[in-house]
């Protein structure tokens, strides 16, 4: 017993000392510091375990921060992976596609992407409390995947990319707003037509 503790220790550091950990467990560290973060559904389970990754991984989530990112759309779909006949085990697969963006400065819009996570779980037909309990379990680690891979994504963006971002939204924004002002100004300056003047009898 204390020979196969030894190994299992001894396998976990080499591993360690290799770079590989597992999952959940590595340095999540994101180069935002700062951020909001809202849902349509304020208090869904998504949100709220995101909060808790986000502060989990050194981020100040907060109404004041410079970005905001919005999660604006969760779906789930469902569909028979395998058909099987009545009383008898199917496969069944779920889809959650998470819609979110990222707005900058006064609620400036910076990018919109998604994420889509799937997963296939058994549906026996004899025993309708144990699927029942089972997918919901599966929905359960669709949500925790969903919430690493929104991790992932935001490790990629960097405080200096957004700021690219909000120059180029700005200046977008600047320029529609010139070309409103230059097509009011070229209206102003029109004459109008005089009302055609009929002859009096």
């Amino acid at each position: 017993m204390i020979k196969r503790n030894l190994l299992v220790m001894g396998l976990a550091v080499m591993l360690s000392a290799c770079g590989f950990q597992l999952r959940g467990t590595g340095n999540s560290e994101l180069a935002i510091k700062e951020l909001d973060l809202s849902a349509r559904n304020a208090y869904g389970d998504t949100v709220v375990q995101l909060r808790q990754a986000l502060q989990s991984s050194g981020v100040k989530v907060h109404a004041g921060a410079p970005y905001k990112l919005v999660l604006t759309n969760e779906a789930e779909t469902q569909r028979a992976a395998t058909y099987a006949g009545s009383g008898r085990s199917a496969e069944y697969e779920l889809t959650t596609v998470l819609s979110y963006s990222i707005e900058g400065h006064n609620d400036t819009n910076l990018l919109n992407d998604k994420l889509e996570v799937r997963k296939i779980y058994v549906h026996d037909g004899n025993n309708i409390t144990g699927s029942d309990q089972e997918a919901t379990q599966t929905r359960k680690e669709m949500r925790r995947d969903l919430v690493q891979n929104m991790l992932v994504r935001l490790q990629l963006l960097t405080p200096s990319q957004l700021d690219s971002l909000q120059q180029k939204a700005d200046e977008r924004a600047k320029a529609e707003a010139d070309a409103l002002e230059a097509a009011r100004r070229a209206q102003d300056e029109t004459p109008q037509q005089s009302p055609l003047q009929l002859p009096v009898n």
